[in-house]
């Protein structure tokens, strides 16, 4: 199982530098629609799983459409639209991810009724219903039509030196030669790997120590739900504060919540669990946009956003995998929360050591 969930990481970890490329040349409504019709697709064909090679095949399937509908394509856009209030409309988007858990229940209340191969043609139909006509909605770049970030006027755009913000960019050759380019996606990297871990195994890891199903559940849904709150405020104080700051605080409120992970068979550990974990990394997912768009400008952001998802992508990869590969061998969970926490201390030290962001223009070397 978890094994499925690591291929759609590892194949999205493929897609999202192709897929950031595309949406910087092509835009995002193109990109948005044909990842509808692919993901609803996937969702169908996974309704007519008899073998493991059709279950592998539709994650793999589910993978390209989510490259083209989900993180670097809705990010890339909000990017284009917003400059000094990036952070408030990064948190506003990433709020929709999080959204997503309202729906747990709902798919657990599908496969109770109608059977899980019914609740996947249920799911793959909403999908186009709904994701379809949201996709002629989305635009580009404002200057296409009339516009310009944050409704400010043509030609006052880099009126105000020192507000810390890049306006074009940088050129993404000059991008990726930055340390601090590598230090946000390596701390990403770190973060999504241990994310997907607590994810994809938190049902099995709580049942396991002896909370009831049904309350493993909730657990489960809590989590995206929480994070709603991580990843409106995270931004907002983003736009308030220094970014880096504010992202370092989110990393390690993240360590703190994976190690009260590896204690909730203590009862009341789950508290602090669902106080900090949900909250930091709901938190960071909005930030790492921002930050992004902050030091580099929105010249290359999608391909820049794709590196940085395909890197993470390759821990979304290891992390679930080597949770499973723990519990196979050791009939335990408890040793790879403690590892992970530990190793998210790694990404609160590269968020500290990212230098202060410079104001470019495009093509301008960043100091």
């Amino acid at each position: 199982m978890s094994l499925a969930f690591s291929i759609r990481g590892l194949e999205m970890g493929i897609l999202a530098p192709v897929t950031g490329a595309f949406v910087d040349r092509l835009g995002p409504r193109k990109l948005v629609f044909l990842g509808t019709l692919i993901t609803g697709s996937a969702l169908i064909i996974l309704s007519l799983t008899n073998s493991l090679l059709i279950f592998y095949g539709a994650f793999v399937l589910l993978a390209v459409g989510a490259s083209c509908c989900t993180s670097t394509v809705l990010m890339t856009a909000v990017a284009h639209w917003f400059r000094k209030n990036v952070g408030k409309a990064m948190g506003l988007v990433a709020c929709g991810f999080g959204a997503g858990g309202i729906l747990v229940p709902l798919i657990v209340w599908l496969i109770d009724v109608y059977h899980w191969r019914m609740a996947f043609v249920v799911l793959g139909l909403g999908m186009w219903t709904l994701g379809i006509p949201l996709s002629f909605v989305i635009r580009h770049r404002p200057e296409q039509y009339g516009y310009s970030p944050d409704g400010e006027i043509p030609g006052e755009l880099n009126s105000s030196p020192g507000d810390g913000c890049a306006e074009e960019g940088v050129y993404f050759r000059e991008a990726i030669g930055n340390q601090d380019f590598w230090k946000i996606s390596v701390a990403e990297a770190i973060r999504i790997s241990v994310t997907m871990a607590v994810v994809t195994h938190v049902l099995p890891y709580l049942t396991n120590i002896g909370m009831s199903r049904g309350s493993a559940a909730l657990v489960a849904t809590a989590i995206p739900l929480l994070s709603i709150v991580g990843r409106f405020s995270f931004g907002w104080l983003g736009d308030v504060f220094e970014k880096r700051y504010v992202a370092a605080v989110g990393y390690g409120l993240f360590s703190m919540g994976t190690l009260a992970f590896s204690w909730v068979h203590v009862p009341w550990f789950i508290l602090p669990f669902l106080a900090l974990f949900p909250l930091a990394f709901g938190g960071t997912v909005a930030l790492r946009g921002a930050i992004l768009r902050e030091y580099f400008g929105r010249t290359a952001f999608g391909r820049l956003m794709g590196i940085m998802l395909g890197l993470g992508a390759m821990g979304g990869f290891i992390g679930p995998t080597a949770a499973g590969w723990t519990f196979d061998n050791l009939g335990r969970y408890q040793p790879v929360w403690l590892v992970f926490g530990g190793t998210s201390v790694l990404a609160t030290a590269l968020a500290l050591r990212l230098r202060a962001p410079v104001r470019v223009t495009q093509g301008q070397e960043s100091a």
